[in-house]
């Protein structure tokens, strides 16, 4: 991160995964950390929904946020990797991203049935095609 340097102060923040604990854990006792409210940089642990939210949590802070992945979906996050940390955030180059404003709104709960029911039916139309199939062989 260009505005990483070896005496950047670090911020580590994980979700609640045991994976991303784990890392946690590994990081903080490796690795000088700093409370993420005063961090030059905040090393986030866990999965994309993580990082989203991460990135959002601290958007009016104005640091840079890096991802290691240790959640379930990680397309916006680097591989974990505890040794060479401090070298990897110096040699990060830096993505800006512009959030769209908005707000997701959850869908009605009769839309949210009607989902369900196509796909409870899609499973029972499958299991009985399966079942049929192992009875004829």
């Amino acid at each position: 991160m260009a505005a990483a340097s070896r005496s950047a102060t670090v911020a580590f923040v994980a979700t609640d995964t045991e994976a991303a604990q784990s890392g946690l854990a590994e990081l903080t006792r490796r690795y000088k950390t700093t409370p993420p409210e005063q961090a030059d940089i905040i090393v986030a642990l866990g999965g994309d929904g993580f990082m989203l939210e991460t990135l959002h949590r601290y958007l009016d802070r104005h640091v840079p946020i890096y991802g290691m992945h240790r959640g379930t979906v990680g397309f916006l996050m680097n591989e974990f990797r505890p040794d060479g940390l401090t070298e990897r955030l110096a040699r990060a180059q830096p993505v800006t991203l512009h959030p769209r404003p908005g707000r997701a709104t959850p869908r009605s709960p009769s839309t949210r049935s009607r989902c369900c029911a196509k796909r409870a039916r899609r499973r029972r139309s499958a299991s009985a095609s399966t079942a049929s199939s192992a009875s004829t062989s």
